[in-house]
């Protein structure tokens, strides 16, 4: 997130990573607009007008005071490098299986069910969803 801080001639941008998740782009895009819709940033103290763009990977919200605008940029954006990155947790391990007693037979393991088919995503015709998909879902706030 990159937003005007500061007021005057002492307004300028400074830039925040808001989270790190796993998961596809559409994911990341689908919290990043939660995100900026939600967004209240400490400037204009009197919002006048408030308008949220979609621009490639990311949103631009623009937000008029009385005085001035004042606009935060949300981007969807892949780390390639963390120089204070924490060290990856060890793998972990996993227990041996038991031996099978002499004479005995090991069954097969079950099949493992076939994954869900989820069903074609309706869009508009800019791409963007009809309907967001954390709509209904009870694991996000």
């Amino acid at each position: 997130m990159e937003t005007t801080v500061g007021v005057g001639e002492r307004k300028h941008a400074e830039a925040y990573v808001l989270a790190h998740l796993e998961g596809t782009r559409e994911d990341a895009l689908v919290e990043l607009e939660r995100r900026a819709r939600n967004h209240v940033p400490e400037h204009p103290r009197s919002p006048k007008r408030r308008r949220l763009f979609r621009e490639g990977d990311g949103f631009l919200l623009v937000i008029d005071g009385a005085w001035q605008s004042f606009s935060t940029r949300f981007t969807v954006a892949e780390l390639l490098d963390d120089s204070a990155a924490p060290p990856p947790p060890p793998p972990a391990a996993e227990p041996e299986p038991a031996a099978p007693e002499p004479g005995a037979t090991v069954p097969p393991p079950p099949p493992s069910p076939p994954p869900p088919s989820a069903p074609p995503v309706e869009r508009y015709a800019d791409g963007v969803p009809v309907r967001p998909s954390w709509l209904g879902r009870t694991d996000v706030q």
